[in-house]
């Protein structure tokens, strides 16, 4: 009785108890195997082709550590919960349960609360943690294994700008040095109508006081026929460019090196170059909704647990089962993935259609195991 009156007690402390040891052995066999599928041969690579030094692997391998962990969050949850309600399913402790009045959706109220534990921890590392041993693991790759010279200076930059739909004006930088707010070789083209109407030219520029500004330089103009005359030569002149120089060098990140709000950023900024930016979208919203998982397996791991093949079943099968659950979700997540990315859907549903799908499918098997 003291278990059906008290909102969070007894049952709810057993079945987070019982939940903990199968768990953090999900996390382990997880990241053992994704390590051991992947990450290890690329480190293998690195020292046998490369001869990479041992000190380096291990740096690679603790600073691409936090994202597979982040990975493993969700099949973790799915696996805990399958372990462990299939072996109380097999003692006849949910049939104890049961037989007390207490409702199987009663018993899984602690699994839901402890997902969402679990999710928020994962979206909390993906914010912070990953983006920072990501970006540590490609610069020691970049600067320590491939031995590349650490320049702040990025060639050939190239900036589109679109207005209702038509080409406005493309800018063209030979050398741009982002820590310094220099840059080289400017080139800027006016567009009016579809037409080149203008063309700007200068040796140098430089942010100044939070604005652009070229030095020595012409501005020519392009008539109809396409005859270019010069109009006249500058020694200053202010370029009207929205970009300060940490957002271009933000723009030359890769996405998995920023967190949500960087990644907003990103959107708007290659947006206003007039790039399609629904890839940039469809990875915007998995990062949110990926984590969530954790709650819609969890939710099908207690279904299927209890379910009478399911007793007495042992670790390996648990795990063996769950890792054909979890290759269906991240099949289900790259296929709708693909759909986002090229317009097929729109990103939010794309990104959010997997956890809706296994959502249905594991509400569904609660009503059954309820009967």
């Amino acid at each position: 009785m003291t278990l059906r009156r008290r909102p969070w007690g007894i049952l709810d402390r057993f079945i987070i108890k019982e939940l903990k040891g199968p768990f953090l052995f999900g996390v382990l066999a997880f990241t053992v195997l994704l390590v051991a599928g992947d990450l290890l041969f690329k480190l293998a690579d690195l020292i046998i082709e490369q001869g990479v030094s041992l000190n380096v692997i291990v740096r690679l391998f603790l600073y691409s550590l936090p994202a597979v962990v982040v990975l493993t969050l969700p099949m973790a949850a799915l696996l805990s919960t399958l372990l462990t309600f299939a072996r109380l399913s097999s003692t006849s402790e949910i049939g104890a349960f049961r037989a007390s009045g207490i409702s199987f959706q009663r018993i899984v109220r602690p699994v839901l609360v402890a997902s969402v534990a679990v999710a928020l921890l994962a979206t909390l590392m993906g914010e912070t943690l990953v983006p920072l041993t990501s970006r540590a693991a490609e610069n020691v790759l970049r600067y320590e294994v491939a031995k590349q010279r650490i320049s702040l200076v990025k060639d050939h930059v190239f900036l589109r700008e679109e207005e209702g739909g038509r080409l406005k004006r493309v800018v063209y930088i030979s050398r741009l040095k982002p820590r310094s707010g220099t840059m080289e070789g400017v080139l800027l083209q006016e567009f009016e109508e579809g037409r080149l109407r203008q063309i700007l030219s200068a040796e140098r520029g430089a942010w100044v006081e939070g604005e652009w500004w070229l030095d020595d330089g012409k501005v020519f103009d392009v008539e109809p026929s396409g005859k270019v005359s010069l109009l006249f030569r500058f020694q200053r002149q202010k370029l009207t460019l929205r970009l300060a120089p940490e957002q271009l060098e933000r723009v030359s990140r890769k996405p998995e090196e920023m967190n949500v709000p960087e990644l907003l950023e990103q959107i708007a900024l290659v947006d206003q170059q007039g790039v399609d930016v629904r890839a940039l979208w469809v990875m915007f919203h998995l990062r949110l909704a990926v984590p969530w998982a954790s709650v819609v397996l969890a939710l099908v791991g207690a279904a299927l647990g209890v379910r009478p093949q399911r007793s007495g079943s042992g670790s390996g099968v648990g795990l063996g089962l769950s890792v054909v659950i979890v290759f269906a979700y991240y099949v289900i997540m790259s296929f709708c993935q693909s759909l986002g990315q090229g317009g097929y859907l729109p990103p939010l549903i794309a990104a959010w259609s997997p956890n809706v799908i296994f959502l249905i499918a594991g509400g569904a098997l609660v009503r059954r195991a309820n009967r």
